[in-house]
């Protein structure tokens, strides 16, 4: 009985110590049972390599080779810009690092409970926000389209972002962020991603903006205008950054603009109560506000809020980079003029900040371009709701050192014994880089180019030293005046380069940045007008828009200086006689004569830019941005006088062009024609070319240079060498081919289409009378292929003057006619006292005149 108690009271012992041990065990494993299950914002990290940066504005993470972004509910509604820039490339010609091929998108972000949405702003169209009805009226027909849909992936863990995998929109998915050029040197790019070569690199968030980094992997081709391949499936690596900048809430108030005063655009449509639907536009430029408002009204100079900071390459030449500081500096004295001081600062590419990208959208720069591209550029992107400068940089070429060169020699070398040689001296050079760099910072600031400046100047007050050192060339630095050609080799002290800014510069500041305080937008546009009111018919002040593919108004061209073409170009071709004739002695050690050839080259084309100059002249029309009260005319022809002087100067040197020949230099360079010959077809066909414009110009004048005045002076012209007796030249003969030709093209339109005035079939094309030549793009800065050479509203917003349809309007085929038949009587009246060694040539022409004449009676 007692071994059974004492066995009880054991097992009962075991029991109890065995209990406590499964219940921590059931314990242990409903903790198990109960462990929390990851999140989906966790799962699309977990046990993946993450990279993430987290700012103000978004949290980027690139995972496994794409990108995550989380964008907050907040900013749902907000307007952002996404940009597209080239960081590096693998072929410097084809690609320009930090340049944005494209224009940033303007987008607005929303959502719904699955999906994130960008919208295009419709950015054109203005309301008046405080009528009800016109918001709705923008509401139903002019809403923001949709571009891009991204699935909700998950929330942030606290819910205040939605995250979104946004890998495609950084791997070159959409043709409008693309940052390969689709044209290089007129050549088109056919390029074809490799997606599996392609990845993400890098993520950066900041306090308004976030970029990502992409290296893209190609194969590209270039065709040639007959979709022939000059490259054909050739490798190109580049990276590329986009941007995603946060625009600010508060908006910069617009400035409308105003016709003129040249300033670079942005175009809006307005529909008022009245159903009236109104166009205008808004003057590009930066946001200035003074730091102290009450210190600047007591008129102390004052900082402003938001400096305009450009960053400096550090790429650049040592030599180059004080230069381009005090270029960029400059326009410091036009914004001390108006109350500011320190608004334009310069700072070097930081070493020591990682944040630093100077292809981020929030950073402006002053960037190396190692390209044999002879130019600088400086564009600017905006805020297209308002024209807020938000971005602008210059691109410094590395050719322009042989621009400059260029430029100074022919334009000055026949006073200037500094630049005759190979290289400019250092303090030439650098006063010529300051001039480059602050007209490029001027087109940052949302000044245009302003052609019509250095015609405000009387030639002769070019060859004043105190004038010129008072005024430089030119009132504005946006001309493209250049250098001092007018200059005479005994003109000493005479200013050779254009002011450090011009009058016209500094009122074109002030009307774009003085604060206007205490006014509403109406009365803020009435002083706006009131100050140009009080300019004009001051030619200092006058703009003129630059011409691209019709050029009417010889007033406002590049390339030239003064308000008498004839008199400045006649200045011109002395010094070029000058020039030329030293250019042996004074470049040496030039071996392979590749200096001398260049700077011949370019004083063949610096005298056909002073034969154009007069050329536009003929036919020319002055256009004129004026009120009806200023009593400046609109449109007013150019004076008969200086039409028929222009012709018959133009004359005289088409007879005279054999200097340009200089066979002892000819020998020793590239094998070609001989110059006067090819500049004599040049520009003969342009004379043949004018008759439209002659056409147009007469139908305005109340004392017309008409088409039988024009083709009276032609005929005079081109064929004085039978009339007067003198010796036919080659040049004569080249000149007389030009002219048979634009004969026999009319003379066959009459006979083969008894309605030619009307007829579709006519032989002359009328789009090339307006296209510029080939020796017009190299003369005057014009790239082959450029879209700007054949956009007719150049200038985005003011429209320039569009091409007129001349055919209903004149009757050119039978001044070519009348033409023929007086050239067929001057030849068969002298054909017997021209030299024998003539003869044959005479009545070679003769024949070709019979032949054309012969076919005015014929049909096709």
């Amino acid at each position: 009985m007692r071994k059974w108690i004492v066995w009880y009271v054991i097992l009962l012992l075991i029991l109890s110590c065995a209990l406590p041990v499964e219940a921590i065990a059931r314990k242990k494993k409903k903790v198990q049972v109960e462990k929390k299950e990851l999140s989906k914002y966790d799962k699309l990290f977990q046990g993946k390599h993450v990279t993430s940066s987290a700012g103000e504005f978004v949290t980027l993470h690139r995972v496994n080779g794409k990108v995550y972004m989380e964008y907050p509910l907040k900013y749902m509604g907000r307007e952002i810009l996404l940009a597209s820039t080239i960081t590096t490339s693998t072929n410097g010609l084809v690609c320009t690092n930090g340049y944005k091929e494209n224009k940033p998108m303007h987008l607005r972000v929303t959502a719904d409970s699955s999906a994130l949405f960008f919208h295009q702003v419709n950015a054109l169209m203005n309301v008046d926000i405080t009528k009800e009805k016109l918001l709705e009226v923008k509401q139903q027909n002019f809403e923001d389209p949709k571009w891009m849909r991204y699935d909700i992936l998950t929330y942030s863990p606290d819910s205040s972002s939605v995250v979104i995998d946004m890998t495609n929109l950084f791997m070159d998915s959409e043709k409008a962020l693309s940052p390969l050029p689709t044209k290089h040197r007129g050549l088109e790019i056919q390029a074809t991603m490799n997606e599996e070569l392609s990845s993400i690199l890098e993520v950066k968030a900041f306090k308004d903006n976030a970029s990502v980094k992409s290296q893209l992997v190609y194969r590209y081709s270039l065709l040639n205008q007959n979709s022939y391949k000059v490259i054909d499936n050739q490798p190109l690596t580049l990276v590329a950054t986009r941007t995603l900048l946060l625009l600010p809430e508060n908006k910069m108030k617009p400035r409308r603009s105003d016709l003129r005063l040249g300033t670079f655009l942005t175009s809006k449509r307005e529909f008022t109560e009245k159903g009236e639907m109104l166009r205008y536009t808004y003057a590009n430029r930066w946001d200035l506000q003074p730091r102290d408002i009450e210190a600047y009204r007591r008129g102390e100079l004052v900082e402003p809020i938001k400096p305009i900071v450009f960053y400096l390459d550090t790429l650049f030449p040592a030599s180059w980079m004080q230069p381009i500081r005090d270029g960029i500096s400059r326009w410091n004295q036009a914004f001390e003029k108006i109350g500011f001081k320190n608004v334009v600062l310069v700072r070097d590419f930081p070493s020591d900040d990682p944040d630093f990208d100077p292809d981020n959208l929030k950073y402006s720069c002053i960037r190396y371009i190692p390209q044999a591209t002879e130019n600088a550029m400086g564009p600017s992107w905006v805020d297209p709701e308002t024209g807020e400068i938000l971005n602008a940089s210059v691109f410094v070429y590395n050719n322009v050192i042989d621009m400059l060169r260029d430029w100074r020699f022919v334009q000055t070398a026949q006073v200037d014994e500094s630049v005759r040689g190979k290289e400019l001296p250092e303090s030439v050079f650098n006063e010529s880089l300051a001039y480059v760099i602050a007209h490029e910072i001027g087109h940052c600031l949302g000044l245009m180019h302003n052609m019509a400046a250095s015609h405000a100047y009387p030639v002769d007050s070019l060859r004043s030293v105190s004038f010129t050192r008072t005024y430089g060339t030119t009132p504005s630095i946006m001309d493209y005046a250049r250098f001092n050609y007018v200059a005479q080799t005994g003109d000493k002290g005479v200013r050779l380069t254009p002011p450090n800014l011009g009058v016209y510069d500094e009122f074109a500041i002030r009307w774009l940045y003085t604060p206007i305080y205490n006014a509403s937008p109406e009365e803020e546009d009435r002083i706006l007008e009131q100050w140009i009111d009080e300019k004009a018919g001051d030619p200092r002040y006058r703009f003129g828009r630059q011409q691209i593919l019709s050029r009417y108004d010889p007033s406002a061209i590049e390339e030239d200086l003064g308000d008498d073409a004839v008199k400045s170009s006649e200045y011109g071709i002395q010094n070029l006689k000058y020039i030329l004739s030293n250019l042996e002695s004074w470049i040496k050690d030039d071996e392979d004569f590749t200096c001398r050839q260049k700077l011949y080259q370019q004083i063949l084309v610096q005298y056909y830019r002073y034969i154009r100059n007069v050329i536009y002249n003929i036919g020319g029309i002055y256009l004129s941005d004026a009120k009806e009260e200023s009593g400046i005319k609109r449109v007013a022809p150019v004076e008969k006088a200086l039409q028929k002087a222009s012709m018959r100067w133009i004359m005289t040197q088409l007879h005279d062009m054999a200097w340009l020949n200089e066979r002892n230099l000819l020998k020793k360079i590239t094998l070609s024609s001989l110059p006067s010959l090819d500049l004599t077809k040049a520009i003969g066909d342009v004379l043949a070319n004018s008759y439209w414009k002659v056409a147009l110009a007469s139908m305005w004048s109340d004392d017309p240079y008409t088409l039988s005045d024009y083709f009276d002076d032609l005929y005079w012209g081109v064929w004085d060498s039978a009339i007067t007796g003198r010796r036919l030249t080659r040049e004569d003969q080249v000149l007389h081919q030009v002219f048979l030709k634009q004969m026999e093209e009319n003379v066959r339109a009459i006979g083969g289409n008894p309605l030619w005035l009307f007829g579709n079939d006519q032989k002359i094309d009328m789009q090339k009378v307006y296209a510029p030549l080939e020796y017009d793009l190299c003369a005057y800065g014009l790239e082959s292929g450029s879209e700007n050479v054949f956009t007719r509203n150049f200038g985005f917003g003011y429209g320039w003057q569009p091409m007129v349809n001349t055919k209903m309007i004149h009757d050119t085929p039978v001044y070519y006619l009348e033409h023929l038949r007086r050239v067929r009587e001057l030849l068969e009246t002298k054909m017997d006292s021209f030299p024998s060694a003539e003869k044959d040539y005479y009545e070679m022409i003769l024949y070709a005149v019979k032949q054309i004449l012969g076919k005015q009676s014929r049909t096709k």
